[in-house]
């Protein structure tokens, strides 16, 4: 029996294994990619279906970084409109996915020429999610992002001590 292969369909006098389907069962054809790469049977393999792949994955980890932006940008928003509600989630917010975006970036550096688009899709939600969340209004926070990059990583914000 071979490795590459699964399974699939039982014919009468003999057993034939089918390869794993990309739209049926992606975990099985991916390990199935990575054994025929690995054996260097890089004929058998199914090169649009895996450079497909290889481009979500690079969205994903752009789809991080924005996250992690995002998550900034709105305790950001929040901080500097509400301070009387300032909170230590909001801080633990902001502090943790400031820690997000750097190890994004130190795993992904090719990501860091993409940071002020991600900047700008991440403040668009973020002045959404604040207008909502602190029933300002979304004419409250400025159309474009108010921080520059160092002020959104590097900005001191002090944790509120408990009352």
């Amino acid at each position: 029996m071979n490795d590459i292969t699964e399974p699939r369909r039982h014919f009468p006098g003999r057993t034939r294994r089918l390869p794993a389907r990309y739209d049926r069962d992606l975990y099985s054809w991916a390990v199935q990619q990575a054994a025929l790469l690995r054996a260097g049977r890089l004929i058998e393999a199914d090169a649009g279906n895996i450079a497909e792949e290889l481009d979500d994955v690079g969205s994903e980890q752009y789809n991080k970084l924005e996250s992690a932006l995002r998550i900034i940008l709105l305790h950001l928003l929040k901080w500097d409109h509400q301070p009387a509600r300032r909170s230590r989630s909001w801080w633990a917010s902001i502090t943790l996915g400031r820690n997000q975006v750097r190890r994004v970036l130190r795993k992904n550096p090719g990501l860091k020429r993409r940071l002020d688009e991600a900047i700008t899709a991440a403040y668009e939600d973020a002045r959404v999610q604040a207008a909502a969340q602190t029933r300002l209004g979304p004419r409250t926070f400025p159309a474009r992002c108010p921080f520059s990059r160092q002020q959104l990583m590097e900005r001191e914000i002090a944790c509120p001590v408990a009352e």
